[in-house]
């Protein structure tokens, strides 16, 4: 219930500007997530610009998809397709980086935007969303030199909707995230 009131302004702005980084280099954005770690994002974006945002979205703002919520072979080729030759960034969410769907999708975005950017441009196309200290995902993104956002220990991925598992990819695309965090917060 506090959750609104206790992220600060300084996390909200360090979302903000890798938001800004997303928007200025990316056509398009993959949220890689299952559960929570997408549904959150993908159902405010919905409500705030509605279901075909990504075809009505606004000059400057990119489209973005979602992936890594199935095993679906398909799904993944139709997303792969759709990048075409697109810039796009990736944003993967995933406190363990084990969970097999997102980790399959991960996988094969990830040899994309590498073989696309080389291996030092996709470090600046790929962020993680993952845990504070350990995890596959972790290690990884430390490894590689992604940048990184914090799942909290003491939220739920159901909950996870108001932190930055679910506002990079509000900011992203073009949600006001003060606007946002002041319509969450509890009412006196």
């Amino acid at each position: 219930v506090h959750l609104p009131s206790s992220i600060s302004e300084a996390d909200i702005a360090a979302i903000e500007a890798e938001a800004a980084k997303l928007r200025a280099k990316a056509d398009l954005i993959i949220c890689i997530g299952i559960g929570g770690s997408y549904l959150g994002a993908r159902a405010a974006i919905e409500f705030v610009n509605g279901q075909f945002y990504n075809q009505t979205r606004p000059e400057g703002i990119p489209e973005v998809y979602f992936a890594g919520n199935n095993i679906s072979s398909s799904y993944l080729n139709d997303i792969i397709k759709m990048i075409g030759d697109r810039d796009f960034c990736i944003n993967v969410i995933s406190k363990s980086g084990t969970t097999t769907e997102p980790a399959i999708a991960f996988r094969e975005l990830k040899k994309l935007c590498e073989q696309r950017y080389g291996r030092e441009g996709a470090k600046e196309r790929i962020f993680a969303t993952t845990d504070k200290e350990r995890g596959a995902l972790k290690k990884l993104a430390d490894d590689e030199g992604y940048e990184t956002f914090v799942v909290p220990d003491d939220i739920g991925g159901r909950f996870s909707v108001l932190t930055p598992v679910g506002l990079l990819p509000m900011a992203a695309a073009g949600l006001d995230l003060d606007a946002v965090m002041a319509g969450a917060a509890p009412s006196r």
